[in-house]
């Protein structure tokens, strides 16, 4: 629901005050009581989450070579988060997911996750965020329309560029700069926007040996990054502690690589239509 095992600590123990307070005798339901309560506790640190998105993290300006993901969220890094097991959460839900889900609106992303996700029925969900079932529905509609994204292309071609992609990230994760040579074309051109590196210009470099290099230094940040569907292809998304940072776009022929683009800068980022590959990463048997 929130994408931060450290917000979700303390959505709990918020919960967990309130239900001590409660008088819970007359509860006849309370696995569906509890549930209400810390949605509701999670729907209030979304909405102040969104009031405060704007706000500059402490020692980042957003242009540092090595710099902290959550430009703008009010999640600090450091502030009681542990990255090692905020990286393993991102693994076992899909850091893709994580990346859609921040840009829901706060009812739409409650409907959802507990609709889609866990199998909430619609008339539980609706009191929650003050809704009838009918638009609760709705909202879970169109976050799961933004969940999936969309694509022009085949499914055999998306399925042909994630191979690649994949085989990418593998290469850069493990180190084995001869596999990731192999994935590009000798021509390759990478283009940075400014926002990746702290230049007062676009960065553009070109040959596989020296993109593979680049790949390369930036290879303890791959672990934060995962596949994701960009404007309808294939790409790689980085989202260190579930906040989106920075997006890899390829052009591929032939399965080389012959282009990326690496943007970083907000107002691109915000553009951009992202969405989930691979539609079990979220569903359950409940379906919809």
């Amino acid at each position: 629901m929130l994408g931060s095992l450290s917000e979700a600590d303390d959505a709990l123990q918020e919960a967990w005050l309130r239900v001590d307070r409660a008088d819970t005798g007359e509860v006849e339901n309370l696995g569906g009581w509890l549930t209400t309560v810390v949605a509701r506790v999670c729907l209030n640190m979304l909405r102040a989450r969104g009031n405060r998105r704007e706000d500059p993290l402490d020692g980042f300006d957003g242009r540092g070579s090595d710099p902290v993901p959550e430009r703008g969220s009010v999640h600090a890094a450091g502030a009681g988060a542990d990255p090692e097991q905020e990286a393993l959460m991102a693994d076992s839900v899909g850091l893709a997911l994580l990346v859609v889900l921040d840009t829901l609106a706060p009812a739409e992303r409650l409907a959802f996750v507990l609709h889609d996700m866990f199998a909430v029925p619609f008339d539980q969900i609706a009191p929650m965020i003050e809704k009838t079932p009918a638009a609760t529905r709705q909202l879970a509609s169109r976050a799961r329309r933004r969940v999936k994204g969309g694509s022009p292309l085949p499914a055999a071609d998306l399925t042909r560029q994630r191979r690649v992609v994949d085989a990418f990230l593998a290469a850069t994760r493990g180190g084995d700069f001869d596999a990731l040579v192999t994935l590009l074309h000798p021509d390759v051109v990478l283009r940075a926007d400014r926002w990746v590196v702290p230049s007062p210009e676009p960065i553009v470099v070109s040959g596989a040996r020296t993109v593979a290099e680049g790949a390369m230094a930036a290879m303890q940040r791959a672990r934060s990054t995962g596949p994701a569907l960009v404007n309808g292809a294939v790409g790689l998304a980085m989202a260190p502690l579930g906040r989106l940072f920075l997006v890899l776009r390829f052009t591929m022929a032939d399965d080389l690589i012959t282009a990326i683009e690496v943007i970083a800068e907000p107002d691109r980022l915000r553009d951009l239509d992202l969405g989930v590959l691979d539609e079990d990463e979220w569903t359950n048997s409940g379906g919809r």
